[in-house]
């Protein structure tokens, strides 16, 4: 997994292959310690994650309510066809923004 700063008000993170039970604590660790007041922009490239569970799920979840609280957004940029139907069965769909191209 790599953390980026593409611009001051937007974290990138990429190279995320599973988002599950094993990794998701320490994946979500991660990421709020890289978030800085400034970002009001999360982009979580979601294109290469071939497997997710409820953990990672709540993930998710936990980082909206982390970009929610400083006025910001969590983006989930290309998620993979599994990806995406879990995210549909949950109605996760309508939480997040979901960037496809």
């Amino acid at each position: 997994m790599k953390i980026l700063t593409p611009t001051p008000q937007t974290l990138e993170v990429t190279g995320l292959i599973e988002l599950g039970a094993a990794n998701a604590g320490q994946v979500r660790d991660a990421i709020r310690a890289a978030l800085k007041p400034s970002h009001t922009t999360l982009n979580l490239d979601l294109s290469t994650v071939t497997f997710l569970d409820s953990s990672g799920l709540g993930t998710l979840i936990s980082l909206h309510k982390s970009l929610r609280a400083q006025n910001g957004a969590v983006r989930l940029i290309k998620p993979a066809a599994n990806v995406s139907q879990i995210l549909e069965l949950t109605r996760l769909h309508r939480v997040f923004e979901i960037v496809n191209s």
